[in-house]
């Protein structure tokens, strides 16, 4: 079972051993009972029961077997319930192009201080007549399925930011109770990934009113790793290190282009002429993922709507404040 821990580092290895109980001894048979339990659910298609893809849901539940396989039962029952979106999930389905092409999501190329791969959101730049919200969490999850594929974010986990400058009333009133029901059953119940927090900056009271909205469908511990920081980035940065962090977000990196991860995903050579027949589990998808490459001009829609500087370290607002997450 060594190859299971192929490409990890001593430190995440270490981590994984006290964070997840994680025993490499012991991952044949905690794969194996998680794979016995399948046959008590003849009423969903198991498509994927390798022991790397077992593995990723184990990590995430913390190597509890009935939760793992919990999960593991509504992942693939989140996608049967909701074929629609899943009938063209690559990366070169229209809707899922759309949304990468304007950074839903966007992706740090450096991590965290604790190895946690950063994923950024402009709410501003969704244009709803150029992108449903369906697509965005298409496009969302889809680069989910390409990260998690990577044990050492199986391990570290995630990091999400939204930034809600310029993002409108108007905009908001599309968020309705039944998308952001199917937006928490993708993310919080149904994948595999670990999120350490998912933080809010510059948020309007609107988007306070939302929370009242999704409260009853998320649970206790999702609940306390949402922040709400308003525009004290000083809060944020207690959390996330500003070395981190692009300019946007008062950190030390350059501004972030937000086609980085777009280009990463359809290729170095990517035009609107061009075909593409690539699935997220496609090896050659999962080998492009370390460039970039790409002409910036291309992607001038995804460039942040907040201009570096305009975010400024002060006290006003909210203060940071637990609202939600995903785990």
């Amino acid at each position: 079972m060594s190859h299971l821990h192929a490409g990890l580092s001593p430190e995440t290895t270490e981590k994984a051993r006290l964070e997840l109980n994680e025993n490499p001894d012991m991952l044949h048979q905690d794969i194996q009972q998680v794979r016995d339990m399948i046959v008590t659910r003849p009423d969903i298609g198991f498509l994927r029961t390798d022991d790397d893809f077992i593995l990723r849901f184990l990590r995430a539940r913390k190597f509890d077997q009935a939760e793992t396989f919990r999960l593991l039962a509504q992942y693939f029952q989140f996608r049967q319930q909701n074929l629609d979106m899943f009938q063209s999930f690559k990366v070169d389905d229209p809707g899922i192009k759309r949304a990468l092409m304007d950074g839903f999501p966007g992706v740090l190329e450096t991590p965290d201080q604790q190895g946690r791969k950063i994923l950024i959101l402009f709410a501003s730049n969704w244009d709803q007549g150029r992108n449903s919200f369906t697509d965005i969490l298409r496009a969302i999850l889809l680069s989910l399925e390409v990260l998690i594929e990577n044990p050492e974010l199986q391990i570290n986990g995630f990091i999400l930011i939204i930034d809600w400058s310029n993002f409108s009333f108007k905009q908001a009133s599309k968020l309705t109770p039944n998308i952001l029901k199917l937006a928490i059953e993708g993310l919080q119940d149904s994948f595999p990934a670990r999120f350490g927090g998912i933080h809010f900056v510059n948020q309007p009271w609107y988007i306070h009113a939302m929370y009242t909205i999704i409260k009853p469908f998320l649970k206790d511990k999702t609940r306390k790793r949402i922040f709400l920081h308003g525009n004290n980035l000083n809060s944020l940065h207690q959390l996330i290190q500003p070395e981190c962090l692009p300019s946007e977000f008062g950190g030390t990196l350059p501004p972030y282009d937000m086609g980085i991860w777009a280009r990463t995903l359809l290729g170095p050579d990517y035009n609107d002429e061009t075909e593409y027949t690539l699935t997220y589990d496609a090896l050659h998808v999962r080998e492009s993922c370390g460039g970039a490459g790409g002409d910036k001009e291309m992607m001038k829609r995804s460039q942040s709507a907040v201009e570096p500087g305009t975010l400024r370290h002060t006290d006003r607002e909210t203060s940071t404040q637990p609202l939600l997450a995903l785990d």
